[in-house]
């Protein structure tokens, strides 16, 4: 994938991984788009990273979403890059009932429904461009889950196997599609977490992840596992209970409180 002279939308780009990716991006020369729900953090992005656009919207509304479709497409028909970005992560104790199920299910609408939803939108789009692409972020955690996020790791596996069947697809279409699996890297995503709950995982730093990522974009690296995500898939190969154990220690520690 070329990284100068593109036109790329990023969902969830106001923060994190998304914003940094933003600002690589738009020192690249590429035209980019950033969405979010917060107007506030889209404008401090935006005065962080000069010429970057942005656009308010919530991934987990369908009708937020046709209506981002329209107004990309009014305002920037050359886009050739979307960045499936936009991600929320819980603890999550099965035992307790939820307040509402929209509330309980809400990592799906945001982390698997949204771009499965913009994908089939920006797609006829895309393949009308000479060279296109669909970055989906999945996590390390789409290999093999740590127990007390359940259902953000169900997405984030979800979104592996949607990549994989969306590759094969669109491989006759000038098309590619780019899988970002991060570990656990340091964003806003890890804030409601404590230190007891990652035991044994290494934090990544934003900017080197990020620069790992671009590096396997630029060699046409389909499917890009920095740091401890290339070992969970490993180990998830050769020593699956293990690996689960593993992670499954942290439960336990949720459960009593």
């Amino acid at each position: 994938m070329k990284l100068e002279g593109n036109t790329i939308l990023i969902t969830g780009g106001s923060n994190g991984i998304g914003l940094e990716l933003a600002r690589e991006f738009r020192s690249r020369w590429n035209t980019v788009i950033i969405t979010g729900r917060d107007q506030a953090r889209l404008e401090a992005a935006q005065r962080q990273v000069p010429g970057l656009h942005v656009i308010r919207s919530d991934v987990s509304q369908a009708t937020n979403i046709e209506a981002l479709h329209r107004e990309v497409m009014a305002k920037f028909p050359d886009l050739n890059v979307l960045i499936n970005n936009a991600g929320v992560m819980r603890k999550t104790n099965l035992h307790d009932q939820p307040e509402s199920l929209e509330d309980f299910t809400a990592e799906i609408d945001i982390n698997f429904t949204g771009p499965v939803r913009l994908t089939q939108l920006f797609l006829p789009d895309l393949k009308r461009r000479a060279n296109a692409a669909i970055v989906n972020v999945t996590s390390g955690l789409a290999f093999v889950p740590l127990p007390i996020s359940p259902i953000y790791c169900a997405t984030k596996a979800a979104l592996h196997s949607f990549s994989l069947s969306l590759r094969a697809q669109l491989a006759k279409t000038h098309v590619k599609v780019f899988e970002i699996a991060p570990p656990a890297t340091q964003t806003d995503l890890l804030g409601s977490f404590q230190a007891g709950d990652l035991e044994g995982t290494s934090v990544m730093n934003v900017q080197k992840m990020v620069q790992l990522c671009l590096k396997g974009l630029r060699s046409d690296r389909l499917e890009i596992r920095p740091g401890q995500s290339n070992l969970l898939k490993l180990m998830n190969r050769l020593a699956p209970e293990f690996i689960l154990s593993q992670l499954s220690k942290p439960v336990a520690k949720m459960l009593e409180g």
